[in-house]
């Protein structure tokens, strides 16, 4: 970094300041910023990373941290302080946290990427819509043919967002449990393999926003949510429901038994009606 009377150190003296600065926006990540001050000084990112000793094939992982000397680096060549440039990386991540952050861009706000703008607030599972314009965020990668998702589906999912969030906030593991248990069984119903947390990140909406919004819907009742799920499942989704509380034996057997009643429901409606006809 600077040196104790202010000054840079000999190695970053010898960088060459760019004609142009840019400041950053709220919450930018530190790659947008620097595709941003490469425009503005006519130039691509993989000459600016050149210029301050930077391989561009690591320009994403400079979000989530730097060393001091590169820090130094682009400091004096974009004049900014070292300080403004460490604040366009992640801070310290708690496990959850890092979980449900990703480290490629999955989703992005269809206005502002018109500006070559990239917050950190869209690397976030629970991120939905944009903080600088409100548009809901699409994914990188969309995929051709797929079906217009319903508003209710929408509303559900955006609902299930705000919950993930404060419950991350918050690092309440209670309802962190909860909401992964919802997840995983909601992937087996949509015939999705993996972690809970990559399905959070999917760039496929259909799976992310059907999670999202399942999140919202087990909030209340969610045993009984399960069990009514369970009640007409196949072998996957049954062997997923064991998978979702297998720590936790109580529950399990209260959503066996909670599914073993809706049956037996179900054969006795079914008998009276019969008996009616």
């Amino acid at each position: 970094m600077r040196l104790r009377n202010g000054g840079w150190s000999r190695q970053a003296r010898k960088l060459r300041p760019l004609p142009k600065t840019v400041m950053p926006t709220q919450d930018e990540l530190l790659s947008g910023w620097l595709r941003r001050l490469a425009t503005a000084n006519y130039c691509d990112l993989v000459d600016l990373l050149a210029h301050v000793g930077l391989d561009y094939r690591y320009a994403v992982s400079l979000d989530f941290g730097l060393e001091a000397g590169t820090v130094e680096k682009i400091a004096l060549a974009a004049r900014v302080t070292p300080e403004l440039v460490q604040s366009l990386t992640f801070p310290a991540l708690n496990d959850t946290e890092a979980a449900l952050t990703a480290l490629f861009p999955f989703q992005a706000c269809p206005n502002c990427t018109m500006r070559s703008l990239a917050l950190k607030h869209w690397r976030r599972a629970w991120a939905f819509d944009c903080e600088i314009c409100g548009a809901m965020l699409t994914p990188t990668l969309p995929k051709l043919g797929k079906a217009v998702l319903s508003q209710k589906l929408l509303q559900r999912a955006r609902t299930g967002s705000v919950l993930l969030e404060q419950a991350v906030m918050q690092n309440s593991i209670r309802q962190i449990r909860r909401i992964m248990r919802s997840v995983t069984f909601t992937m087996a119903l949509k015939n999705v393999r993996g972690d809970p947390a990559s399905a959070l990140q999917s760039f496929d909406p259909d799976i992310r926003f059907f999670c999202l919004a399942a999140i919202a819907v087990a909030q209340k009742r969610p045993l009984l949510k399960a069990a009514l799920f369970a009640t007409g499942i196949d072998d996957f989704a049954t062997v997923a429901l064991l998978r979702s509380y297998q720590k936790d034996d109580r529950l399990l057997l209260t959503v066996e038994r909670i599914g073993r009643q809706i049956e037996n429901r179900r054969r006795a409606s079914t008998s009276n009606t019969i008996e009616r006809s």
